[in-house]
């Protein structure tokens, strides 16, 4: 570890606000990564008559079970549920039993129903538990940031390095594209794909990718124009080595310095963004766990508010623990608190 990466990692320890959101994040994200085996209508773990079964992995039909149907059980259905106990089985079940997907069909109160023993943070409107979709629409929310993220930043980067690069004929066609693509009503072309295609997570990624990646083409363009003509660079040429060489080993490392402070904020723009859409209802398919959907059952549901305020309350958190986060990432590449000590 050379001593600028120690100092800026000084940097970044010494805001302990952004240091502890970023373990906080890590902690509940990485809870959300094992939504499968913390809300689940399934058992984790199931024997019946001496033999051991996994339904969350496989396929567990009733008949197998002791049933008469060939179809998988269903473990919400009290009879399935006798069906175990009469044959001396036993199961670990989730500490939330529901999926995202189960319906509540044995519910004692109409839908939405409100907080209870049952229901840690009640149900929406089709009797489905509030917290295990908060669980797996958080994960999908993350994931779909980060990947949106990752493509447009490489879309970004390579554009703004090719700009700034080569400068001339390139970077006034580069510019005057990037400009107009810019001003292209991204709702309005949403909204009229919606009703030609069906909306589906890798559709929605993919139109989203071709409208985030301008954010890093200026900041990468402009640290390219700089070092483009610095003399390490003009002594890589003079020994013939190709530009894109040149591009990857010695421009884009400086580049990437200013890129890697924005990408904490594109990620929580990402996820608002994904959340917006969900809420006006062109994001994901319908039944898809996702914050904006929660929020949309919120309004729908003005009687039953612990709808939005679960909905509220989560993307807040979210939000404020990536801008922390952020704030934080851009001290540590602070050119002018990496040649000063790290203030506690």
């Amino acid at each position: 570890m050379t001593p600028l990466v120690r100092r800026r990692l000084e940097n970044f320890k010494a805001n302990r606000r952004g240091y502890y959101s970023m373990w906080i994040f890590l902690f509940l994200f990485g809870l959300s990564l094992f939504a499968e085996f913390l809300a689940n209508d399934k058992p984790i773990v199931l024997s019946v008559d001496g033999r051991l079964y996994f339904p969350i992995f496989e396929h567990v039909t009733e008949r197998e079970i002791g049933g008469e149907l060939p179809i998988e059980a269903d473990y919400t259905d009290p009879f399935v549920l006798d069906l175990i106990e009469s044959q001396n089985g036993w199961r670990i079940s989730p500490p939330i039993p529901y999926n995202y997907s189960t319906i509540d069909l044995y519910i004692d109160a109409s839908a939405p129903a409100p907080p209870s023993a049952r229901h840690w943070l009640g149900t929406d409107d089709g009797a489905k538990d509030t917290l295990a979709r908060l669980i797996y629409g958080f994960r999908l929310s993350v994931l779909f940031g980060l990947t949106l993220t990752a493509l447009a930043s490489v879309i970004g980067v390579s554009v703004g390095a090719l700009q700034g690069y080569f400068g001339g004929l390139v970077d006034l066609i580069g510019q005057r594209i990037v400009e107009i693509w810019a001003g292209l009503p991204i709702l309005l072309i949403l909204i009229i794909l919606a009703s030609i295609v069906e909306p589906t997570v890798y559709w929605l990624l993919g139109i989203l990718v071709m409208f985030s990646w301008m954010a890093l083409v200026s900041v990468v363009r402009a640290e390219f124009l700089r070092a483009r003509n610095f003399d390490y660079v003009r002594a890589a040429r003079s020994l013939g080595v190709s530009n894109f060489v040149i591009m990857r080993r010695h421009v884009l490392p400086n580049a990437m310095v200013a890129t890697l402070t924005y990408l904490p904020f594109i990620l929580s723009g990402a996820v608002t963004t994904l959340t917006a859409l969900d809420f006006l209802g062109f994001g994901l398919p319908a039944g898809s766990p996702s914050l904006g959907e929660l929020m949309q059952q919120g309004k729908a549901n003005l009687h039953a508010p612990w709808l939005g305020l679960t909905g509220f309350f989560t993307l807040a958190t979210m939000l404020c623990l990536l801008i922390f986060v952020g704030e934080a990432v851009r001290d540590a590449f602070d050119p002018r608190r990496t040649m000063s000590s790290p203030t506690r």
